[in-house]
């Protein structure tokens, strides 16, 4: 009956208008009626790089597709009440931006050697829609199958730490980001570009020269942060990861410190940095955020504990204060019937600790409550304004078993058994349990913590395993299947 519905729409603008225009108005007809039957939702995938998104999506699409079953998804209710007909990918409305790379992505988790899929470099996108059998509700009487489309979006994590600069005018990333420059762990690597930073004359007449071999110096600055550090807020994120930008003049710009200072010298160095900053939010975040972060209905954000954790307190500290500045930019709150028409908001949030598997299986819910520690008070204000919180822990790719070792006296010891990505080899690891809430500098412990990582394991029949998917699933999207 809906199909018949979509299509007398359809017939009748096609009738009215010319081609061109009856297939914009279609498309958008599709998508109002879509919306007021809540048959459309647009989930934010969200996390910072390395987090996990793509294996998240690639996930998602094939325990849905291929292992969707009460053994394998049992917390998923519209599969344990066999209620879910099918599910596959279909084609997407955003013709502009590549399809997700899901058959790729897949070939490097199941290949001879499997490996995680390459670290996303653009904007792409895929759509997943799930035939089902409505059990309650206006659709159950009206219809024997509805059709539930999902819009999901992957994009480098990089990119994403560049939203909080919306709020900030150049002086103020300024101030931040020198801050930051003067702190542990950037600090010991810092000293030279402060150094080089001092000689520039910011009053002098613009020299672009001098200028692009600061931002270089500053560019190789994040990369080390990011690749030794594994710190978050590094920004511009596009120095990271240009996609189509590579090489312009818009990424050419850096901190300085202003030094209180009462006016900027037109044509000067500061002035030139002024531009390209003010260039760079117009021109590159404000589309990507108006683009792609304005229409989401629901929201996983996905966190790598475990290697915050690895890196140190100040690592874990500023992936506290990066979610804090990214959730400041995305609409919450209750999505009633217009709201969901015309200007969606998001209504369900889902904070997921990754790589539980690295742990021993009671350590899970120690991993959930230290995230839960973490975004406590950014909880209980989403809370207020009625979205629905929740917090896991889940793997949505196992990398690891648990196996059983017993020690010297014959007490079985739960242990995790995989292949350590550093070393290449085998291991059985006996993890250490995570904190249940941040520690301070003083209560760290001398020795750290370690948490290796680990290539994906398959099953003997060579497929995906999960954690807590089937919660993430039922959590997210649950009440739009009933």
């Amino acid at each position: 009956m809906l199909d018949k519905l979509l299509n007398a729409v359809s017939s009748s603008i096609n009738s009215q208008l010319n081609s061109t225009n009856a297939k914009k108005i279609k498309h958008q007809a599709h998508q109002l009626l879509h919306r007021s039957l809540d048959q459309h939702i647009t989930l934010a995938v969200t996390g910072f790089s390395r987090s996990g998104k793509t294996a998240f999506i690639t996930a998602l699409v094939e325990q849905l597709t291929k292992s969707a079953d009460k053994e394998n998804l049992p917390f998923f209710d519209v599969i344990q009440s066999e209620r879910l007909i099918a599910a596959k990918s279909v084609p997407q409305d955003a013709l502009a931006l590549p399809t997700f790379p899901y058959k790729h992505a897949l070939s490097s988790l199941k290949g001879e050697f499997p490996n995680w899929p390459d670290s996303t470099k653009r904007i792409n996108t895929l759509r997943l829609a799930l035939k089902y059998k409505p059990n309650s509700g206006i659709r159950s009487q009206i219809t024997d199958t509805s059709t539930l489309i999902i819009d999901l979006i992957d994009y480098p994590g990089e990119w994403l730490m560049d939203l909080p600069m919306l709020s900030l005018n150049f002086e103020q990333w300024c101030q931040q980001q020198f801050e930051l420059l003067k702190q542990n762990p950037r600090a010991e690597y810092s000293q030279e570009l402060l150094e080089k930073l001092a000689t520039l004359d910011l009053d002098a007449p613009v020299d672009e020269s001098k200028l692009a071999e600061i931002a270089q110096m500053y560019k190789a600055l994040l990369q080390r942060f990011k690749k030794d550090s594994k710190l978050t807020i590094l920004q511009p994120g596009r120095m990271l990861i240009p996609g189509d930008l590579d090489g312009a003049p818009l990424l050419m710009f850096f901190p300085i410190n202003f030094n209180e200072r009462e006016k900027i010298v037109e044509g000067s160095n500061l002035a030139h940095l002024k531009k390209r900053y003010q260039a760079y939010i117009k021109e590159v975040v404000t589309p990507f955020y108006e683009n792609y972060f304005c229409r989401f209905d629901r929201q996983i954000i996905l966190v790598d504990l475990l290697t915050a954790l690895t890196q140190g307190a100040n690592v874990l500290a500023e992936q506290g204060r990066a979610i804090e500045q990214l959730i400041a930019h995305f609409n919450y709150g209750q999505s009633s019937f217009i709201k969901r028409l015309f200007s969606p908001k998001i209504d369900k949030l889902l904070f997921a600790a990754n790589k539980s598997d690295h742990l021993s299986t009671e350590h899970h819910k120690d991993l959930a409550i230290l995230l839960n520690s973490i975004v406590q008070q950014a909880k209980n204000e989403l809370k207020f304004d009625g979205v629905q919180v929740e917090t896991m822990a889940m793997s949505s790719i196992c990398a690891t078993k648990v196996v059983e070792v017993k020690d010297k006296s014959g007490k079985a010891i739960k242990c995790i058994y995989g292949k350590e990505m550093q070393s290449g080899q085998w291991i059985t690891y006996l993890p250490a349990q995570p904190p249940m809430r941040v520690l301070s500098q003083h209560e760290w412990p001398k020795e750290g913590f370690s948490f290796p990582e680990f290539y994906p394991q398959l099953t003997f029949d060579n497929n995906l395993r999960h954690i807590r998917l089937d919660h993430v699933c039922e959590f997210l999207l649950g009440d739009k299947l009933k």
